[in-house]
């Protein structure tokens, strides 16, 4: 499968609420999970090859062949994608609670942007969102080929015979992903584990989406994937540009102001105060950005409807709403009280050289 393809299957909601918002926003759907609170799990196929590793973190490569007579769930990710970042608190609370029972967790770390092809980036990651567990490193998409995925996030089930029982896509039924790892030990004869299911505390973008306030979709800003770009005159691909922001914009549109290279993945801030201005109804609004060169920082201020967030500031930003890029990441920028409301939000760059990627909402 071409990146192209993926990233068309990129991320999705999936618990019963999450999916009416999504098919309300003309999101992907879920696949059908399947049934495991009776009977027995059927086959869905052999544990493929993890060959195709460009590197292992936290682990020396692992095998197939070597990890028989253990319970492996397989877990496909790429740290900026939001839903993947909210099924995080359940797979590390599994990893730690099973680990002494014969569950191993692996992490295949398949990107999506240019930037979480660097090691070095994923590293911060590992060690900024408190993952401990074996991480391979899937730069050529070639474990992803291997089991046929199509999504992040991604979970695959397998028994210690090494063959795959049960996957989750998207996020949520994480009581089921959790009764489905207790089944197959249980399968295996190992006992000693409690059979309470793991309660998580979820903090910052971790915390799980609001479905029933959500209303706008993922919103990519390079021009290979982009729309709904409202500022007078329309994008120059590719060539720096000053931008203007309309006096009004619909719901779901977005606009610049300032000097902007709008390139194919992101967009680059060429001169300091530049900024971007969406109009979005969700609780939570999150963009990926990051500065063009690494070692550099580009501060910034958030406002909702031209004023300082306030109590409805993301656990990136302070209540005035200043904060500073570092690192190449997703950043929780907006977390708004009941009720949510349409808003029209701003950012504001008081130093040049960022680039903006996506905007992703909860």
């Amino acid at each position: 499968m071409s990146n192209e393809t993926c990233h068309s299957r990129r991320r999705f909601l999936c618990n019963s609420a999450m999916t009416i918002a999504a098919a309300q926003l003309g999101l992907t759907g879920c696949a059908k999970a399947v049934s495991t609170t009776t009977g027995r799990l059927p086959v869905e196929g052999e544990f493929p090859s993890l060959s195709g590793a460009n590197e292992w973190l936290n682990s020396q490569p692992l095998t197939p062949k070597g990890l028989r007579g253990k319970i492996v769930l397989v877990d496909f990710w790429t740290y900026t994608c939001v839903n993947w970042r909210r099924t995080l608190p359940y797979v590390r609370a599994w990893a730690e609670k099973y680990k002494d029972h014969g569950l191993v967790v692996i992490g295949i770390h398949t990107p999506e942007f240019s930037f979480e092809h660097n090691v070095v980036n994923v590293r911060w990651a590992l060690k900024d969102m408190n993952i401990d567990y074996p991480v391979a490193i899937d730069n050529g998409y070639a474990i992803w080929r291997a089991f046929n995925n199509e999504y992040w996030p991604a979970l695959y089930f397998v028994d210690t015979r090494g063959q795959i029982r049960h996957h989750q896509f998207g996020e949520g039924d994480y009581d089921q992903s959790e009764v489905v790892i207790q089944q197959l030990l249980a399968e295996a004869g190992i006992e000693g584990f409690g059979h309470q299911l793991v309660s998580v505390d979820p903090r910052g973008a971790e915390v799980a989406a609001d479905p029933g306030s959500l209303r706008s979709p993922e919103s990519y800003v390079g021009y290979d994937r982009t729309g709904n770009f409202a500022s007078p005159g329309g994008a120059h691909l590719n060539k720096s540009r000053v931008y203007t922001e309309p006096a009004h914009m619909d719901l779901n549109h977005w606009a610049l102001s300032g000097d902007w290279t709008v390139g194919k993945e992101a967009m680059l801030l060429n001169q300091a105060n530049g900024r971007i201005a969406y109009c979005f109804h969700a609780r939570d609004l999150n963009p990926v950005m990051g500065p063009a060169a690494r070692g550099t920082s580009a501060r910034f201020r958030v406002l909702i409807n031209g004023q300082s967030p306030g109590i409805a500031h993301g656990s990136d930003v302070d209540e005035h709403g200043n904060g500073t890029v570092i690192e190449q990441r997703l950043y929780q920028l907006i977390r708004q009280p009941e009720p949510v409301a349409d808003h029209r939000f701003e950012i504001e760059f008081l130093d040049s050289g960022v680039e903006a990627f996506d905007f992703t909402f909860g």
